[in-house]
């Protein structure tokens, strides 16, 4: 098969439906809530039409037939087709504030419900429990900070990738408002030195000039980015052989805003050579392209 597939799935209400229409833009053809039995027989029908492009989104809408999805897409793969899984997360606080301020009901929630706040946590903890094993085969994106127009932009970018290379993403993020969720690995930089509490830096980033050269200067920054980098020369080779797609190397400091954004765009730099990378500053609402 040549037919590229992209599968979207993850939690109520994490944006599944901007993902498809990111998609929709980039010309795939976009199938929302399709059962997972009629996945096989719809793949075999767009291929005789020579469809090219196809992205689907399933969830915990399918209800009983959800536990299928995972063995039909090994088998897809045994076929010749490596299907993208995107799986759109996000924290409950979030998912719950979402429901609450569009009073839309949770696909879970129990007839009996009278949708309460407690209702509603607990259908999404079922979902977390329904999804657990098709999030550990997918890449994840966080969307707890994120607005639309970011989604959208970072979906493209991921599907922009060559589907047979690895992709890395390096993000930037304030442990003060949570750890992302879509990380592969974590590195905590707040023991580094703190351009903050430089009056002339703190309105500043770790993308300006001058905050990027206080850190340059500093050994202690110096030395951890050598050893993150170390650290992922050593394992990226064994992850690209067992067939990642994308890996997320997350970078946390206080504020989000200073060295862990100066990282991050040191790394990707270092490895833009050898892989695809993207970088992605959650604080900062910025999404970069690949890094050349």
């Amino acid at each position: 098969m040549t037919t590229e597939l992209v599968v979207i799935t993850g939690m109520s209400g994490s944006g599944k439906s901007i993902a498809l229409h990111a998609l929709e833009d980039a010309g795939y053809y976009c199938v929302d809530n399709l059962p997972p039995e009629l996945l096989e027989p719809f793949i075999a029908l767009e291929d005789q039409r020579q469809a090219r492009r196809l992205a689907i989104a399933m969830d915990v809408r399918s209800g009983v037939s959800l536990p299928q999805l995972p063995l039909l897409l090994h088998g897809l793969r045994d076929k010749g087709l490596a299907p993208r899984l995107l799986f759109l997360d996000a924290n409950d606080h979030t998912l719950v504030r979402r429901f609450s301020e569009t009073r839309r009901r949770h696909p879970l929630s129990l007839p009996h419900d009278i949708d309460g706040h407690q209702a509603l946590v607990q259908a999404i903890a079922r979902e977390r429990e329904l999804l657990a094993d098709l999030r550990e085969r997918s890449h994840v994106i966080d969307t707890s900070f994120l607005r639309p127009a970011q989604l959208l932009a970072i979906v493209k970018d991921l599907i922009a990738a060559p589907a047979a290379h690895l992709t890395l993403v390096f993000e930037s993020f304030a442990f003060k408002r949570g750890i992302t969720l879509d990380a592969d690995y974590v590195f905590d930089v707040r023991m580094l030195p703190n351009p903050h509490y430089d009056a002339v830096l703190r309105p500043l980033t770790g993308r300006d000039q001058p905050v990027i050269d206080f850190l340059d200067q500093q050994p202690e920054v110096q030395r951890m980015l050598a050893q993150i980098a170390d650290f992922l020369r050593t394992w990226l080779p064994a992850l690209a052989r067992d067939h990642r797609s994308y890996v997320t190397v997350a970078i946390g400091c206080t504020g989000g805003q200073h060295r862990s954004v100066y990282l991050a765009e040191k790394l990707a730099a270092l490895f833009g050579g050898e892989w695809l990378t993207l970088r992605r500053h959650r604080e900062l609402g910025v999404n970069l392209g690949a890094e050349t």
